[in-house]
């Protein structure tokens, strides 16, 4: 279906008129173009309707202005908007095949990002939401449906996590869904992009993808142990580089909150475009995909090896380690997550 180019008269006195134009590939959430303007090359990106469509937008520009304090670029420049239409002009950025360490660049350039924020910048935009009580009983649903035994203090370590994280410090730019795809990789740095879900909070929550498994993201990887501290260690040198500070401990809080929540957006995004009506719970993961498990069974060992030595959450350690012992035995023929980006 032909769309026509949102480009009006206020973007084409600002910025010339487009020459040529070429619709790309985009979620369900967005249309998006690379358009020849007299200067330059340049990216369309119009949010669509929707209840949520006028939030989105104001995110992504808000994000994308925070994200302009970066030293060296994180985020493609913002050439012009059209509120009224819910557009955006970006820099076109050539993308390169990443490295087979690239999330040790990511690594650097997520916490780069996370550090343009400041303390008088909350309110710009929302606070991150954590996991809430659903999650919680999902979750423990969940451990009922395989017939896994959940000992009496569970339910109260578990209610103690999602306080951690609800009153967690932090103002970082979190991007929201910072994924392979939503990453440039070009011959000046990585940038960022797509900030329909930018949010405010502790970066630890985005730092936790790289063990957890990217939970926002339609694509998975699990990287090598080595691999995960070069790029642990690369974002706590960024950052303390560029903050003077040194990033809170709470990872292991982070990786159990991203268990509870499981594939929140993901699941949206998947209901938007194919009209289901409800997001898959914890406990009907067993009737899901493959891939599905494949991802819980992988969170399950990280979040069970990780807390294994927290006194506060060492009963969520060991129903962690039961459940994917449980999971591994029911179906068998399950896959580690890939090592490498699609």
């Amino acid at each position: 279906m032909w769309l026509r180019l949102p480009f009006g008269d206020e973007l084409r006195a600002e910025l010339g008129s487009p020459r040529r134009s070429r619709r790309l590939g985009s979620s369900p959430r967005s249309r998006v173009w690379r358009v020849e303007l007299p200067e330059a090359t340049a990216v369309v990106k119009q949010i669509v309707d929707g209840p949520d469509a006028d939030e989105r937008y104001a995110r992504e520009v808000a994000a994308l202005r925070l994200a302009t304090r970066a030293v060296l670029p994180v985020v493609p420049a913002l050439l012009a908007t059209d509120p009224a239409e819910r557009v955006l002009v970006l820099e076109h950025l050539d993308h390169r095949h990443p490295a087979g360490d690239w999330i040790v660049g990511y690594a650097t350039a997520l916490a780069r990002l996370h550090a343009t924020a400041r303390p008088e910048d909350v309110g710009v935009l929302p606070r991150w939401q954590g996991p809430n009580q659903a999650d919680i009983e999902s979750f423990l649903r969940l451990a009922g449906a395989l017939e896994v035994p959940v000992t009496s203090g569970v339910s109260g370590e578990l209610n103690d996590l999602v306080n951690r994280l609800d009153q967690a410090s932090g103002h970082a730019l979190l991007h929201g869904d910072p994924c392979p795809g939503n990453d440039l990789h070009t011959a000046t740095g990585i940038r960022f992009i797509d900030f329909e879900q930018a949010s405010l909070g502790s970066g630890l929550m985005e730092l936790a993808y790289l063990r957890i498994g990217f939970p926002t993201c339609w694509c998975v990887t699990s990287a090598p142990e080595p691999l995960l501290e070069r790029a642990e260690s690369a974002y706590r040198k960024e950052w303390r580089t560029v903050t003077g500070s040194d990033v809170q401990d709470g990872l292991a809080d982070a990786c159990a909150g991203w268990l509870l929540r499981g594939d929140a957006l993901v699941q949206r995004a998947h209901r938007e475009s194919t009209d289901h009506l409800a997001r898959i719970p914890h406990q009907d993961w067993r009737w899901g995909t493959a891939t599905a498990r494949q991802r819980l069974v992988h969170r399950l060992g990280v979040v069970g090896r990780m807390t294994a030595d927290h006194t506060s959450l060492s009963g969520v350690s060991r129903l962690s380690t039961a459940l994917r012992q449980r999971m591994l035995a029911r179906w068998p023929a399950l896959q580690p997550l890939p090592a490498k980006r699609p």
